[in-house]
């Protein structure tokens, strides 16, 4: 019993839904003395008789029966695994767990989610927003995460793969009720004096945030040194500010983030940037792969 042949629980299957040997020999492509054969020697291997034969049908004896409901489970679970693992090959099943950096959650994350949805069905994504990039790479070394979408800072990293997506440029983000709230653009310079409302700079890697210094670079060369007024992720950076504890600056594609009591301006001038990009481990699967690809439709062109 424990030998027992697919091929053979494929063949009882037909033979028992046609009732009839010949029509079931024809249905599977073979000679109707070779399905006899075979249903003889499913018989000797199950220890039962499996039909009651006569000159025009073919009638299921209780075994047979039984043995018609088992049959169609397991042949129905060895193809729904064959499809599962030829799906995996090709990278359009299995699971990819996808994190982003604060400032692509609410613009870059959804869109690719949807995305994943409509052109790989059978894919499980699994997504995280509002990490920081140190928390990101930290996670992808730590095997916690597949694929990252982040704004890197610094040396790119060895032991990852990281691979540039776009540069974004940098705007205001401002309280509504702020003088310069309905301004086409602003300079820097005219937000002295004003509280600036960033990410985190952290003691320990995984808090800091690559975009703090960023921020801090363009408001020094614009000869400000303003008060800082630190939070850990990006959709509260734009809720203190919309609640008037100070300004912002943060990459266009946080404009997503549509919250009462802001107003996004752009910046006069040359434009400061935050670039994009997406970091992986060496040799990624198939599935990552089809993802990542995603993600740079998604990110460098029409979505």
């Amino acid at each position: 019993m424990c030998g027992m042949e697919v091929r053979l629980l494929r063949s009882f299957l037909a033979l028992a839904e046609e009732q009839h040997f010949g029509r079931a020999a024809e249905r599977l492509h073979i000679a109707q003395p070779a399905l006899s054969q075979q249903l003889k020697r499913l018989e000797r291997e199950v220890g039962a008789e499996l039909v009651e034969r006569s000159t025009r049908s073919v009638r299921l004896t209780e075994a047979g029966r039984l043995l018609q409901t088992r049959a169609a489970e397991i042949v129905g679970a060895v193809d729904r695994t064959a499809a599962d693992l030829e799906l995996m090959a090709q990278g359009r099943a299995g699971r990819v767990r996808l994190g982003f950096v604060g400032t692509a959650t609410y613009d870059v994350l959804p869109r690719v989610a949807r995305r994943v949805r409509d052109d790989l069905p059978d894919l499980d994504l699994d997504v995280r927003g509002e990490l920081l990039g140190p928390a990101l790479l930290d996670a992808l070394r730590a095997g916690e995460l597949d694929l990252a979408v982040l704004r890197p800072g610094g040396p790119a990293p060895a032991d990852l793969v990281v691979r540039h997506l776009r540069t974004e440029p940098l705007l205001a983000v401002l309280p509504t009720g702020h003088r310069l709230a309905d301004a086409e653009a602003l300079e820097l310079a005219d937000l002295a004096g004003e509280p600036l409302v960033t990410h985190p700079s952290g003691h320990r890697s995984a808090a800091r945030s690559t975009m703090q210094p960023l921020v801090l670079t363009a408001f020094r060369e614009a000869g400000l040194n303003p008060q800082l007024v630190e939070v850990g992720e990006t959709g509260t950076l734009v809720a203190f500010v919309a609640a008037g504890l100070g300004v912002g600056l943060v990459p266009a594609s946080v404009r997503a983030l549509r919250l009462d009591g802001v107003a996004y301006v752009p910046l006069a001038g040359d434009p400061v940037t935050a670039p994009l990009a997406l970091a992986h481990r060496p040799e990624p699967g198939a599935a990552v792969e089809r993802v990542a690809e995603v993600v740079r439709r998604v990110t460098t062109g029409p979505d």
